[in-house]
């Protein structure tokens, strides 16, 4: 979806208007999470080290993102509601 929205702003407003009409607001929000989401990625991986091998890059991606290792979550010693986000309230 965040591929559909990049590409949005090349298209002119006529297909833009057409779009909501067709999917509504509620898509255009989904949308915009993605593209939050990538935002938010993006400045992550700018943050991390270049020197990271393909897996430790993986894995700090991960860390980053949802504050504990994939390991922690899949084995069930953390789940999201044990993560304190120190921005978040």
């Amino acid at each position: 979806m965040s591929r559909t929205l990049s590409h949005m702003s090349d298209v002119d407003k006529t297909i833009q208007d057409e779009f909501r009409e067709t999917h509504g607001p509620s898509v255009e929000g989904v949308i915009l999470g993605c593209k939050m989401f990538d935002e938010f990625r993006a400045g992550i991986i700018a943050s991390l080290p270049k020197e990271l091998s393909p897996e430790e890059f993986k894995k700090e991606l991960f860390l980053a993102i949802y504050g504990a290792p994939m390991e922690d979550f899949l084995s069930g010693k953390v789940t999201d509601a044990d993560i304190v986000h120190e921005k978040w309230p």
